[in-house]
């Protein structure tokens, strides 16, 4: 997608295409029902606390790390193996993108810098944490194999994305959030992790739009659930910057929040029964 600010606003035109509006209505009915819940009433920290755990379980698993959730939820050293480093920086994006909601819209260049100091912690004195790659710097990333882009796209686009973030706009946050994890998995601009931070992003575009304010619809959840091969397929639509293309990517991201918000719909029916 070329994100060069104009006085067209490039999400809310996305937000037109056909299929997505579709998909907007349908995610707002589902997160407007879990929302609705008996048990949101009493105990939605207790369902916030749920869905941040499943939700980072999940981008770990999209990212090569595939634990089942009781290992993810005993374990305490997550600083040895590869899987354990994966799954133990997706827990700490989770944590941490609560924390950076109200720096997003002024300066997310800043907060893509600080997801990936946060994930990446551990690496010692590496020069390339929590800062854009560098001409020549090489790129870890599982799943994605995409060609990548130059280090002077990278800088151009990611600044042409912040552009449209800091100008706002009156796209559903469904696209926004969609354009954002795209973009990201298009640049890679980090050197690792940064499948974990393009979905702790999305995650961050969801809660602080109000969509998910609470952050209890995890859409890592919904995109783990559709499968690898679904998540790369969608992601190659979103690559051809077609409308077609965009519309299928934004259409799967949609039904990932869907499936969150079954996840901790689940949780919630737990909650009630005394079972969680």
């Amino acid at each position: 997608m070329s994100t060069n600010a104009s006085s067209v606003d490039p999400l809310a035109t996305l937000g037109s295409l056909p299929g997505v509006t579709d998909s907007v209505d349908s995610v707002r009915k589902a997160v407007d029902r879990v929302y609705g819940h008996r048990v949101m009433r009493r105990r939605s920290t207790e369902v916030t606390s749920e869905a941040a755990l499943r939700g980072a379980r999940a981008s770990a698993a999209l990212s090569g790390a595939d634990w089942a959730l009781e290992e993810v939820r005993r374990r305490t050293d997550f600083g040895v193996e590869p899987e354990a480093r994966t799954v133990g920086a997706a827990l700490r994006l989770t944590a941490e993108a609560g924390q950076l909601l109200s720096i997003w819209r002024q300066s997310p260049l800043r907060v893509l810098a600080r997801l990936h100091l946060v994930a990446a912690s551990g690496a010692g004195d590496d020069a390339t944490v929590g800062r854009p790659r560098l001409a020549g710097e090489e790129v870890e990333e599982p799943l994605i194999e995409a060609p990548l882009p130059d280090a002077d796209e990278v800088t151009g686009r990611l600044d042409g994305l912040a552009e449209l973030i800091i100008a706002g706009s009156s796209a559903p946050a469904l696209v926004t959030a969609s354009v954002v994890h795209g973009e990201l998995l298009a640049l890679r601009p980090f050197g690792t992790y940064n499948g974990l931070v393009a979905r702790a992003a999305e995650r961050i575009v969801l809660i602080g739009s109000g969509l998910d304010p609470k952050a209890i619809c995890p859409a890592e959840v919904g995109h783990a659930e559709q499968g690898r091969a679904a998540y790369v397929a969608a992601f190659e639509g979103y690559l051809s910057g077609t409308p077609d293309g965009m519309a299928a990517w934004i259409a799967h991201c949609g039904r990932a929040v869907e499936l969150g918000v079954r996840e901790s719909t689940a949780v919630c029916e737990a909650l009630q029964r005394g079972a969680a």
